[in-house]
């Protein structure tokens, strides 16, 4: 099989990552998954296999091996962390695995070896813990593609379906901050930025980009907030 794997985060080892993986790949066949690999510890994923009373094999290997190993067992890359978070109990070994996971996906996306990464979710509290300086995933891939490549990266999050996609503005911040790191700039840029990769990645030849409101009907002319007047009103003329 000529295909290139999907890389599958660990997540945050003690929250349910480590379940979908499993399940997912229980599930590969009635689901028609494409090939994909864990990266984690394989002796804590068999662990939880057994916690969770379900038949999966581990087939510990390289991203190149996923692809043929994928029918019959799950493929695990191993990141060379030991995990020992139980189940809704983080520890210290739950951010190490979860950052190291998703540095590794990056890797191995940029180096041809992996199709490209999907993220488990993470514990952010747990992370921020341990020193992590990253808000989220998003501004994490976009910092670790930067240092690859040299070419700046603005990160821009899409909630996808197939009757609506939607990308928030801003990312990772309280809702009171939104209006001041709200611009002019920022819409405008995000805009473009889904305009074209719609096109690029998604196939849509004339994507429709609809622009919601920031305050209750828009602002009311500015009676009920001045950001859609003056900011989203002139993003999109």
């Amino acid at each position: 099989m000529s295909l290139r794997p999907l890389a599958l985060t660990l997540g945050e080892p003690a929250g349910i990552g480590p379940d979908i993986a499993l399940i997912a790949w229980q599930r590969r066949a009635a689901s028609a998954l494409t090939p994909f690999y864990v990266l984690g510890d394989p002796a804590f994923l068999a662990a939880r296999a057994r916690t969770l009373g379900v038949d999966v094999p581990i087939a510990v290997g390289e991203p190149r091996d996923a692809p043929a190993a994928f029918a019959t067992a799950l493929p695990v890359v191993d990141i060379g962390v030991s995990v020992t978070a139980a189940p809704g109990r983080p520890d210290e070994s739950s951010a190490p695995a979860a950052i190291t996971a998703i540095r590794k996906a990056v890797e191995h996306v940029l180096a041809g070896t992996a199709h490209a990464a999907v993220t488990n979710p993470v514990a952010k509290s747990v992370l921020y813990k341990a020193g992590f300086e990253h808000p989220g995933h998003t501004e994490f891939l976009a910092d670790l593609a930067q240092a690859a490549t040299g070419i700046p990266a603005q990160p821009v999050m899409m909630l996808w379906s197939p009757e609506l996609a939607v990308v928030p503005i801003t990312i990772h911040i309280p809702l009171h901050d939104v209006p001041k790191r709200l611009t002019l700039d920022l819409v405008v840029t995000t805009g473009r930025i889904v305009a074209r990769e719609m096109v690029e990645k998604f196939g849509i030849a004339n994507p429709r980009l609809a622009l919601a409101g920031l305050n209750p009907h828009a602002g009311e002319e500015g009676t009920l907030g001045d950001e859609d007047r003056n900011i989203v009103g002139p993003a999109v003329t």
